[in-house]
């Protein structure tokens, strides 16, 4: 499982960089300032729960027998998609009923932070 969070993480950040990029310079023009914070801040959420999953893997490398760094992991995935995603998607134009899909990522992102936490309290650290 850990290889398959790195190459996901890989891909996470590179289209991070992609849609960073294409936003502070290809979308200027074509969408509004909210939208192009919107982006921001989809971008970064992305950025902040890559680099997480790629710890988690890195973890799990180290500790395989870690109990929930694989729900961690599949739920920074999951929040990444339906945060980040729904964000990018409404910043493009799609249909406001897209709208609470975005907290519902956010809800991702806290469990998969409580699964890191809950982690910790199951694992021998230090080792």
């Amino acid at each position: 499982m850990s290889r398959r969070f790195i190459q996901i993480a890989a891909i996470s950040g590179f289209i991070a960089v992609v849609i960073g990029a294409f936003a502070a310079h290809g979308l200027k023009q074509l969408l509004s300032p909210q939208a192009i914070e919107t982006v921001k801040i989809g971008v970064q959420y992305q950025f902040f729960h890559t680099l997480a999953l790629f710890g988690i893997a890195l973890w799990i490398m180290h500790k395989p027998s870690a109990a929930g760094l694989k729900a961690a992991g599949l739920a920074f995935i999951l929040g990444i998609l339906l945060f980040s995603g729904s964000l990018y998607a409404l910043a493009l134009g799609a249909p406001r009923w897209l709208g609470p899909v975005t907290p519902l990522g956010g809800v991702c992102f806290l469990l998969g932070w409580l699964f890191v936490f809950s982690a910790t309290l199951r694992t021998k650290m230090g080792e």
